[in-house]
């Protein structure tokens, strides 16, 4: 199986669901799409350096309910929830529905694909060299828990005038198992020499379903004698 397949998209109804969850019709689709786009890019820009890892929005009839995944809620809620209430009332300039904001903690940032993935690019500006970089990101996530972990940078690494891929893998990453929750994360890295980017994997195990029942033998129906040909 190649590796054309976005970790999320091919999950989608198993073992993830959407991050936007609305509906709309042809003539309200635009307009709420763009919203929705509206507010993560304000999200992104007022709290780039909180850590910030995803953003769901749901919408209701009169309400949007946006939920912010974060591993430093200290720095989004601010002293006293000054900066919640700031940001609250400028995604309600944004809508013309009620905004209500919900802020949950990541408690292992080792193992969210997207926070590895930001504190790697973050070292690459930096000028830390990438094999370090890469090498001390994987120890940190299995020594946190993960079963398996891969990262992959692209780019002119090292300042090289010939852009080139590198990539390091420890433990298993089965993408093709939809049972498996596969955290993914890319960032983009803005040098001096260019933009690197940066792509992380990480197998934090399987996800325990509920086992399929079999239909039940009613009381006339005469079982199986289980002699196959």
């Amino acid at each position: 199986m190649g590796h054309k397949v976005h970790p999320y998209g091919f999950r989608l109804g198993v073992s993830r669901t959407w991050t936007a969850k609305w509906y709309a019709d042809d003539k309200e689709y635009t307009a709420s799409l763009k919203e929705d786009i509206a507010i993560r890019t304000l999200i992104d820009k007022r709290l780039a350096n909180a850590s910030v890892s995803g953003v769901e929005i749901e919408r209701g009839i009169n309400h949007v309910t946006v939920t912010i995944h974060t591993a430093k809620p200290g720095i989004v809620i601010g002293k006293g929830g000054a900066n919640v209430e700031v940001l609250r009332q400028q995604i309600g300039a944004l809508s013309n529905r009620k905004v209500k904001l919900e802020i949950k903690e990541i408690r292992q940032p080792e193992l969210d694909a997207h926070l590895v993935a930001m504190n790697i690019a973050g070292q690459l500006s930096r000028r830390i060299a990438f094999k370090k970089a890469m090498k001390q990101a994987i120890q940190r996530s299995m020594k946190a828990g993960a079963k398996g972990v891969k990262i992959a940078v692209a780019g002119r690494l090292g300042g090289s005038e010939m852009g080139r891929r590198e990539w390091d893998k420890e433990g298993r990453i089965p993408l093709g198992t939809l049972r498996a929750d596969i955290s993914y994360g890319q960032v983009h890295a803005h040098t001096t020499y260019g933009r690197i980017g940066v792509k992380v994997w990480i197998y934090r195990g399987d996800i325990a379903q509920e086992p399929i029942r079999r239909p039940e033998l009613g009381a006339g129906t005469p079982a199986s004698t289980g002699t196959g040909v």
